[in-house]
Parts: C-alpha cells; sequence; structure tokens
C-alpha cells in the first residue's frame, strides 16, 4: 500500500494541470453540494418555524364537508365549512398526550365595502385573540396602534393587506382615533397623499356556505407585519370572534344566551322551501328534520360573550400544536379514529396539505434543490471521468511498461483509486470545510427578500441555511461516491492496457 500511494503522490505531481482540473471539480462540487443541502435543510427548518410555529400548527381540525383540505389559501369565493361542536372536539383534543397546544378559529374570505369606492376583498381569521396568542405568542409585530385586548371588538389589519387595500380603494387605514404616519405610507401614497383617503375601521361582508350573511363596521385596532413569510400571512386581517361570527351570518356566542321561544326556533330551523310554506298555514310545521340548523342564521350584533360560552359559537378550523412532529401521520390518522368514534364531523389533515399552496411550492421547492445537488453530482462525475480516462491514455506507455515487469491489474486498479482519493481527501474535504463555514457566515448578513416565491425558498423573509451533523455525513458520502463512482470508467481503461498496447505506441 505504501508503495501504491508513493506512486499514485508521484504521478499527481507529474500531471500537475490534470490533477487540478481534477481537485477543483472536486473542491466546487463538494462545496456546492454543502451549501445545497444547508439550504435544503434550513428551508426545511425555517418552514417548519414559520408556519408551524408561526401560524398553522402541526395539523388543522376541519369539517367532515369540506371538501378541500387546502384552507388557508383557497381561492377567494371558496368558503370554509362550519363546525359547530367546539366543546366536544376540545375535550377529545384535550386528552391526548402528545399535543402540545391548540386553538380554535374562524376562518372565510370577506367583502370590503366601501362608499367611496369598489369592494375590497380579504381573508378573516376570527380568534379569541388572548387564545390565539397563548398558541403563537410571536408570529406578530406590532406597526401603530395596539392588539386586541380582552373581548373587545375590531380587527388587526397587517401592512400587506393595508397596501393592497391602498392599490384597490386608494383608502389608507390607521389604527382607530390615530393619524396617518408618513414614513409609513408607501411611495405611491406619499405622492397621492393630498387625494388619500384616510380611515380607521373596515365594514366586512362575509362570504360563507350559504350566503346569510350581514355588514359589520369593525374598528381598526392596529397595524401588524407578521414576523415572516409576510407576504403570505398579510392577506389575512385577524379579527375578534364574535365580530367574526356577525359578519359570517354565524350564531354568536353572546346571542347563544338570549331567549328564542319555541315559534321562532322553529321558524330558524326551516329550508327556504318550508319557511314559504309556513305564511301560507294556519300554523308552524317543521317537516325536514335536516334543514339548516337555526345557529347558522345571520343575527344582528349582541353584546360580549363569557370566557365559558365565547367557545360555544361557530368556528371553521382548529389549529394544533404537538410536543413533537415525530410520526405525524400517525399521530392524525389517531385522531381521525377518535373523532369518528365518537361521531363529531370533523377530521384533520396535516399543515402541508392545509397550507395548500404554501405546502405544495415548498415541496416542489425542495425537490428542486435536491436536484441541483444532484446534477452538480453528475456534473463532478463526468468531468472527473473524463479527465481520468484522458489521464488513462496519455500513460499508456507508463501502464504498460508496469504491467511487463509484472504489475497485476488489482495494482494498476488501486493506483488510480489512490490518486484519485487523494485528491479528493484534500480538495473534497476543503470543500465541505469551506461550505460548513459559509453557511454559517450566510445568516450574520440577513439577507431579506419580499418575493414570494424566494421566501419560500429561504423558508422565511430571510435566507438562513443550516447544517446539522446528518447533513456534513451525507457531503461526506456525497464525496465518496463521486470519487467511487468517477473511477470506475477510467480503472476498466487503465486495466485494459498490456505491455503490447505499451510497444505499440512506442
Amino acid at each position: 500500500m505504501e508503495l501504491i500511494l508513493k506512486i499514485a503522490w508521484r504521478n499527481i505531481l507529474r500531471h500537475k494541470g490534470k490533477s487540478l482540473v481534477i481537485g477543483v471539480i472536486l473542491f466546487l462540487g463538494a462545496y456546492l453540494m454543502t451549501i445545497g443541502n444547508g439550504v435544503i435543510t434550513g428551508m426545511d427548518q425555517g418552514l417548519k418555524s414559520n408556519i408551524i410555529n408561526g401560524f398553522i400548527g402541526h395539523m388543522v381540525v376541519v369539517s367532515e364537508k369540506q371538501k378541500s383540505d387546502n384552507v388557508l389559501f383557497a381561492i377567494y369565493g371558496k368558503t370554509i365549512m362550519p363546525i359547530y361542536n367546539y366543546p366536544e372536539i376540545k375535550k377529545v383534543l384535550a386528552g391526548q398526550g402528545y399535543i402540545k397546544q391548540f386553538v380554535p378559529v374562524g376562518k372565510n374570505p370577506a367583502l370590503i365595502l366601501n362608499e367611496e369606492s369598489d369592494m375590497g376583498r380579504s381573508f378573516v381569521l376570527g380568534v379569541d385573540f388572548e387564545q390565539y396568542q397563548k398558541v403563537f405568542p410571536d408570529n406578530m409585530l406590532l406597526t401603530e396602534g395596539r392588539l386586541l385586548k380582552g373581548k373587545e371588538h375590531g380587527v388587526l389589519v397587517p401592512e400587506f393587506a393595508r397596501k393592497e387595500s391602498y392599490e384597490f380603494t386608494n383608502i389608507w387605514l390607521v389604527p382607530e382615533g390615530a393619524k396617518v404616519i408618513e414614513r409609513n405610507l408607501t411611495a405611491s401614497a406619499r405622492e397621492n397623499k393630498k387625494d388619500l383617503i384616510v380611515k380607521d375601521y373596515q365594514v366586512f361582508m362575509g362570504m360563507n356556505e350559504d350566503n346569510t350573511t350581514t355588514d359589520v363596521r369593525t374598528p381598526v385596532k392596529g397595524i401588524i407585519k407578521y414576523r415572516a413569510l409576510n407576504t403570505f400571512w398579510g392577506h389575512f386581517m385577524v379579527m375578534d370572534i364574535e365580530s367574526y361570527r356577525q359578519c359570517m351570518g354565524y350564531f354568536s356566542a353572546s346571542e347563544k344566551n338570549m331567549p328564542v321561544s319555541k315559534y321562532s326556533q322553529a321558524l330558524l330551523s326551516m329550508d327556504s322551501k318550508n319557511l314559504d310554506e309556513a305564511f301560507d298555514a294556519s300554523g308552524v310545521v317543521v317537516e325536514d328534520k335536516k334543514s339548516t340548523p337555526f345557529t347558522k342564521i345571520a343575527v344582528s350584533a349582541g353584546g360580549q360573550a363569557g370566557p365559558d360560552s365565547l367557545e360555544s359559537g361557530a368556528y371553521n378550523l382548529v389549529f394544533i400544536k404537538l410536543k413533537s412532529a415525530d410520526g405525524l401521520e400517525k399521530k392524525a390518522a389517531v385522531l381521525n379514529r377518535l373523532f369518528k368514534e365518537k361521531n363529531l364531523g370533523v377530521r384533520v389533515v396535516t399543515w402541508k396539505k392545509a397550507s395548500g399552496v404554501i405546502g405544495s411550492l415548498a415541496v416542489i421547492i425542495k425537490g428542486l434543490l435536491f436536484g441541483f445537488v444532484i446534477f452538480l453530482f453528475l456534473v463532478a462525475v463526468i468531468i472527473i471521468v473524463n479527465t481520468l480516462t484522458m489521464a488513462a491514455l496519455e500513460r499508456i506507455s507508463e501502464i504498460g511498461m508496469m504491467r511487463a515487469v509484472g504489475a497485476q491489474k488489482s495494482f494498476i486498479r488501486n493506483m488510480f483509486v489512490a490518486e484519485t482519493a487523494i485528491l479528493s481527501g484534500t480538495f473534497g474535504t476543503l470543500g465541505i470545510v469551506l461550505g460548513i463555514v459559509t453557511v454559517l457566515i450566510v445568516p450574520y448578513f440577513n439577507i431579506t427578500t419580499q418575493n414570494d416565491m424566494v421566501a419560500l425558498l429561504y423558508g422565511g423573509d430571510a435566507l438562513r441555511p443550516a447544517l446539522d451533523m446528518r447533513d456534513i455525513i451525507l457531503a461526506l458520502a456525497q464525496l465518496v461516491l463521486v470519487t467511487l463512482v468517477s473511477v470506475v470508467y477510467p480503472v476498466k481503461i487503465a486495466k485494459g492496457i498490456t505491455p503490447l498496447d505499451a510497444v505499440t505506441r512506442d
């Protein structure tokens, strides 16, 4: 072995040009593959942190009547089916030891009505804000005004939604009772400051599954910015749950405590056909037991609900955080079985399915990044194979003479493998080390983006690649694999050289 290493090292020095080409390719390949692995891991960690911990959790409870799993970014006008039995769902979730936290929310699109201009639109997230913040405590930053307090009525408008509102309607939103802060105006709004329409409220008309919605005037309490993926989450205005229910035409929790006569309940329980017939009859008769429940009929705004009764109203989703993401699909299957056994009329979907476009694009981008790493692998192999093959052909005389004095094919093979291994160990390892250093340094440059697609590539608004021990082991394995695959064909050429080939070449 010592002799083989000496000969290999001598040959590397004798053929400096080709050795340098192979070394540089190995260095660049190892360097870029390490960075690629770091970007993939950073993206994966960033998305999990910014989606799971920052907005949606690991799993989402939806109604069994909900046809699409994409409940976050369904197209405008596509409504999410309501859930009316959250207290029963809560009991099941609270009994699962692997669940860390959960919070019910309302989510549907809404039209924004304006006297001065065309209608705007937005997604609306209805929450008990205190409970919501316990599950997602650091997902938003306040830029103007204040956050919602207690059970008060109001809406928090993301900067992104305010910008869109201005572009569609020429209306600039400010917190209730506040003035315009000029430095926060967009460039276009600053140019048109004289014609700017300033409002501290929004009039929402919800969009639900049966169009029984009402118009709700809601004061703007604050302007917010989501800490990450702001261009995605910026489509969601955060509203108190009672205003949300009134907007969507759901029976609110505060109104559930109001007495309703048997006669009124019968009327509210009828479908449209039976309701028309009732006015022609001497009494009220409910024939269709499967008609729309009275809790879904739109009503006028009521008082505030107490903390216990608030949960008895309608929701659309329940966001769930787990103690560990391990075995996510199995845990979802367990919950689905429990919900089915208790006949609760709901099911669970994982965050990737529930987040729709984000989950789909994240998988695609991750696949593209992995494909890029494979491409680098193949390019490195092709260039090294070509260079080593040319080196073998140029050394026909040398190899032929070695065979003539008794060198076995195995000796020739080991010599080529040793040469490539020395170059790979030197240049490849250097590439991995510099790749690791680059991955560690990049986050300090705070490279940010406002582009949605690039934000997904970053795993958030800033590029933060990351490496763990598995990534380093993977980079080393990729380097070893490149080395072994690269020498297969050149070794075959070298082993086929005979003493006669050397004489003929001379």
